[in-house]
């Protein structure tokens, strides 16, 4: 992907890696739309960065979709870039007594749902131009979960593994496809204290190491994965698997 001059949407943008992402490929002097549901952040995210627009987008609301991709197609046909990056993460206690799968549910709508449904909704408009790029958000996790974050870990290995399909279909076409696989970083995806969390990866030298792979097209497969989470890509590949699982969910 060409990192400057091109037209990009990035759902889910006004907040955590979403919003860096905006706001790197601004500074690289591209036109960045972001969407979300709160209005408030939309008009904070314009007023802090002018050059980015904030577009509304609650897929909960049946016509908000047709609604942005006619304003998109309206104002910017040259569309060329959709960041599908819409996500949510709760834990889950199968164990209890209470639980039910209404979190699940959430998780699967927006983590899965979201993503076929906003791609849906793009792919026509960059269909169209010469050169284009897709890019979901999945996680680390995809490959090895941690268990008690059991839908959210589901939810990103069906996007590997849709990614991969979406890459071959489109292959014969000028559309590159690249799964964006994030470690552990300082946002507020489960929390403020992920946001403060000295165990999780500063938001900025990550967003440092993503920028520098796309410009080197240092991305394999077209993963882009920290060198550190490739233990984890390949355990069963590398039959450590089992004992990877068993550290990151002890007994």
């Amino acid at each position: 992907m060409r990192m400057t001059d091109n037209t990009i949407l990035v759902t889910g943008g006004t907040s955590g890696i979403g919003r860096a992402l905006a706001e790197a490929f601004h500074d690289r002097g591209n036109r960045v739309i972001v969407t979300g549901r709160r209005r408030d952040l939309l008009e904070n995210i314009a007023e802090a960065r002018p050059g980015i627009t904030g577009l509304h987008l609650d897929l909960d609301d049946p016509s908000s979709l047709p609604h942005l991709v006619g304003e998109v197609r309206g104002r910017f046909p040259e569309l060329n870039v959709l960041i599908a990056n819409a996500g949510i993460s709760r834990t889950e206690d199968m164990a209890s007594p209470d639980w039910d799968a209404s979190a699940a549910e959430a998780i699967v709508n927006t983590n899965i749902l979201g993503v076929l449904r906003v791609t849906a909704a793009f792919l026509p408009i960059l269909k169209e131009q010469p050169q284009a790029t897709i890019m979901a958000t999945s996680s680390a996790l995809a490959f090895l979960p941690r268990a008690d974050f059991p839908a959210y870990c589901a939810s990103k290995a069906f996007l590997h593994s849709w990614l991969v399909s979406l890459r071959h279909q489109l292959r014969k076409l000028p559309i590159e496809v690249l799964e964006l696989s994030p470690p552990y970083v300082q946002t507020e995806l489960t929390g403020a204290a992920q946001a403060a969390d000295p165990r999780a990866m500063p938001l900025g030298d990550y967003m440092s190491e993503v920028m520098a792979m796309l410009e080197e097209g240092r991305h394999p497969r077209g993963e882009l994965l920290l060198d550190s989470d490739l233990a984890r890509r390949f355990a069963e590949r590398d039959g450590t698997y089992d004992s990877i699982f068993a550290a990151m969910n002890p007994d």
